[in-house]
C-alpha cells in the first residue's frame, strides 16, 4: 500500500510540480544535466580565471597579453550569466566601467579594476608593471570571489531563466555597443560566444523537455541561435555592424523564442521581483519594464485611487503655501512634462537654477535631480513640497484648503481611510502618478520590434551611430536609453561632461552638482545621465538649458565635451576624443533621437499627441 501511495506522489509530482526544486529532485537525468550545465559555467570561470593568471605571470610587456585577454573575456562570457546573477555588485565589478569606485562611507575612491581597466592597461600601455599587477591582483579576487559562490549554489531553474534573460540584454546593452569592450572592441564577437553558451547549457538542460512536448520550438530555437551567432561572427567591424538589423531580425526573435522555450518548460511561472516583464517578447514592448520593481519598497503597490488622486493633486497649486504653484506648473502634459524653458520659474515667478526635465519614464531611475541627490521618487517629490522656492510647505503638515473641494474628501478616504495628519501620503499619490507615466511606443520602439517598417535609411544609420561610433549607448544604455544600468538596474550613471555655460562653447558652467553631496573634486560638475526618449519635445539641453537644439548638442559631444572644447577637465568621465562624426552622420543621430518621441504616455486622461514634432 505504500509503494502505491508513493508512486501515485511522484506520478503526481512530475506531472504537476511547479518549483524548480521538486522538477529536479524528481527527475534524475534532467538533473544531471543541471549539475553538468553547473560545472559548464564554473568551468568557463576557471579558465578566465586560469589566461588572467597567464597575464599576470607575464608582466605588462608580454606580446600574448592581447590573445590572452581575448580567450579570459570569452570564458567570462560564458561564466558571466550564472556568475553575475549570483552576487551582481562583484559581477558588475568585474565587468564594469574603467573608472575608480567612491565608497561614500569614508568618502574616498577604490582605485579602477576589472576585466575593462585590464583592456585600457594591456591596449594603450599607460600604467607602470606595478599598477598592472594590482589590477590583475584585485580582478582575480573579485573573480575568486565568483568562483566561491558557484560552487556553493546550485544552478536551478529560476536562476536560468533570469540569467538567460540578464544576459540577452547585456547582449543588446553592453556587448554590440561598445561598452563592455570599449578599446578592443572585442563585444560583437562576445555576442556570439554569450549565444553559442546559451545553446550548450539549453542542450544540457531543456532540450529533452523542450522535444518532448513541441520538436519544431526546439528546432527553431537553435536554429536561430546558431545563425545569430554566425550573424556576429561574420560582421566584427564596430563601425560597420549593423545592430538595427541584428537586433529586429535575430535578437528580438531569440528573445521572443526564449519566452516560448520558458512558457513550454513549464518548469517556472515568474512571481520575483526582477524589473522584466518575462512575458513580453522582445525588450522593445511598451510593457517590457515593470515601474514597480523601480518604485521603493514602500510604494510599490499603487491603487487605482491613489493614482487617480495623484493625478488630481499633480494640477493642484493648493499644496504650495502661496497657492501659486502645482507640479505642473513646471511639468506641462503638453510638453512632454517639461515646460521648454531654460530654467523654470519659482513660486515668486523667479528663475530656478536648473532645467526642468521631462517625468516620462522617470520611473526608471535610480537618480533624481540633475544632481542626483534623491534616490525615488517620493524622496524627490519630498523635496519639492519642503523647497522654500517651490511648495514651501513641510512633509509633517496637510493643507486643509483642499479639503473644500469634495472630490478630494472622498478620494482620500477611499485611499488612506481618513484624513491623513501630514502631506506624506499625498506625496505617495503623486509618486504612484508619476510612475505611470511612461512610453515605450515610439516610432523607434515599434519599427526596432518590427511592428511596423517604416524607418527611413537615415534613422537606420542614426540608430546605428547612436549604438556603436557615436558611442550614445555607452552611457544612454538601450533599451530605455537612460542611464540606470542594466541588467540589474540598481543605479543610475552621474558623469562629467563639461558642459558650458552658454552655446558659444568659451567658457566651463560653474554649477558644481553633485559635488555639494561629499566635496570630493572628482564629483565637480558631475550630473545624472538623464534618458533621450521624448527629447525632440524638451528642448533646451543640458542641466542648464545652454544648448537651444539637438545639432548643438550633437556637436558638443562630436568635439569630446568639455575637455574637447578646451576646458581644463581631468577627470571628465567622457572621453576626451573627437568622435570625428561628419555632417551627415551628425544629422542622422538627430533624425533617430527624433524617433524616440511617444505618440502617447500612459497615465494622463488623454493620450499625448506629438504629431506635430
Amino acid at each position: 500500500m505504500f509503494k502505491k501511495i508513493l508512486v501515485a506522489i511522484i506520478l503526481i509530482a512530475q506531472f504537476s510540480c511547479k518549483q524548480e526544486s521538486e522538477c529536479l529532485a524528481l527527475n534524475s537525468e534532467n538533473n544531471q544535466g543541471w549539475t553538468q550545465a553547473h560545472k559548464f559555467y564554473q568551468n568557463s570561470l576557471n579558465n578566465s580565471i586560469q589566461h588572467l593568471s597567464e597575464i599576470k605571470n607575464n608582466g605588462l610587456d608580454d606580446p600574448s597579453n592581447k590573445e590572452l585577454f581575448k580567450k579570459a573575456r570569452q570564458e567570462w562570457k560564458k561564466a558571466e550569466p550564472f556568475a553575475a546573477y549570483l552576487n551582481p555588485a562583484v559581477g558588475h565589478r568585474v565587468n564594469g566601467p574603467a573608472l575608480p569606485v567612491f565608497l561614500e562611507d569614508n568618502s574616498r575612491f577604490m582605485p579602477a579594476v576589472g576585466l575593462q581597466k585590464i583592456e585600457e592597461s594591456i591596449y594603450d600601455r599607460e600604467v607602470t608593471e606595478q599598477e598592472f599587477q594590482e589590477e590583475l591582483k584585485v580582478t582575480l579576487g573579485l573573480m575568486r570571489n565568483l568562483q566561491k559562490n558557484i560552487v556553493k549554489r546550485e544552478l536551478t531553474t529560476e536562476r536560468f531563466f533570469i540569467a538567460t534573460q540578464q544576459q540577452l540584454l547585456r547582449i543588446l546593452s553592453h556587448s554590440i555597443t561598445g561598452f563592455d569592450t570599449p578599446v578592443s572592441h572585442l563585444g560583437i564577437e562576445e555576442a556570439a560566444i554569450s549565444l553559442k553558451a546559451l545553446n550548450e547549457v539549453y542542450v544540457l538542460t531543456l532540450q529533452k523537455i523542450i522535444q518532448q512536448k513541441d520538436i519544431d520550438l526546439d528546432k527553431r530555437f537553435q536554429q536561430k541561435l546558431i545563425s545569430s551567432a554566425n550573424y556576429l561572427e561574420e560582421n566584427t567591424d564596430f563601425e560597420t555592424f549593423d545592430r538595427y538589423e541584428f537586433t529586429r531580425e535575430y535578437l528580438n526573435d531569440i528573445t521572443s523564442l526564449w519566452l516560448q522555450i520558458r512558457n513550454t518548460s513549464g518548469l517556472w511561472e515568474s512571481t520575483v521581483n526582477q524589473p522584466f516583464n518575462f512575458d513580453a517578447p522582445t525588450f522593445f514592448e511598451e510593457d517590457s519594464f515593470k515601474p514597480e520593481y523601480f518604485m521603493q519598497n514602500v510604494n510599490r503597490k499603487n491603487s487605482g485611487m491613489k493614482i487617480a488622486l495623484g493625478e488630481k493633486l499633480f494640477f493642484e497649486k493648493k499644496l504650495s503655501k502661496n497657492g501659486r504653484m502645482a507640479c505642473a506648473t513646471c511639468h506641462l502634459p503638453e510638453k512632454a512634462y517639461a515646460d521648454g524653458l531654460t530654467f523654470s520659474k519659482d513660486n515668486q515667478g523667479m528663475e530656478l537654477s536648473r532645467n526642468t526635465p521631462t517625468l516620462i519614464n522617470s520611473v526608471y531611475q535610480r537618480g533624481f535631480f540633475w544632481d542626483g541627490r534623491s534616490e525615488g521618487l517620493i524622496e524627490q517629490i519630498s523635496s519639492v513640497f519642503t523647497n522654500k522656492k517651490e511648495f514651501d510647505t513641510g512633509v509633517h503638515e496637510f493643507s486643509e484648503e483642499i479639503l473644500q473641494d469634495s472630490t478630494y474628501q472622498e478620494m482620500i478616504q477611499q485611499t488612506f481611510g481618513g484624513i491623513p495628519r501630514g502631506n506624506t501620503e499625498l506625496i505617495k499619490a503623486l509618486s504612484a502618478y508619476i510612475s505611470t507615466l511612461n512610453g515605450m511606443n515610439s516610432k523607434f520602439d515599434r519599427n526596432i520590434s518590427g511592428k511596423e517598417n517604416t524607418f527611413t535609411e537615415q534613422e537606420k544609420r542614426g540608430f546605428n551611430l547612436f549604438a556603436g561610433k557615436a558611442l550614445c549607448a555607452t552611457c544612454h544604455f538601450l533599451p530605455l536609453t537612460n542611464g540606470t544600468v542594466p541588467p540589474f538596474y540598481t543605479e543610475t550613471e552621474k558623469e562629467v561632461i563639461g558642459v558650458p555655460e552658454t552655446a558659444a562653447n568659451n567658457k566651463l558652467d560653474d554649477d558644481t552638482g553633485f559635488y555639494w553631496s561629499y566635496r570630493v573634486e572628482e564629483h565637480k560638475g558631475m550630473f545624472k545621465t538623464p534618458g533621450v526618449r521624448n527629447i525632440a519635445l524638451t528642448a533646451p539641453y543640458m542641466h542648464n538649458g545652454v544648448y537651444l537644439n539637438l545639432e548643438q548638442v550633437i556637436d558638443f559631444y562630436n568635439k569630446g565635451g568639455g575637455a574637447g572644447l578646451g576646458f581644463d577637465l581631468p577627470l571628465q568621465t567622457l572621453p576626451f576624443d573627437n568622435l570625428e562624426l561628419n555632417e551627415d552622420e551628425q544629422a542622422a543621430l538627430v533624425a533617430y533621437l527624433k524617433t524616440l518621441t511617444d505618440t502617447k504616455v500612459t497615465g494622463h486622461k488623454k493620450d499625448l499627441s506629438f504629431s506635430k514634432v
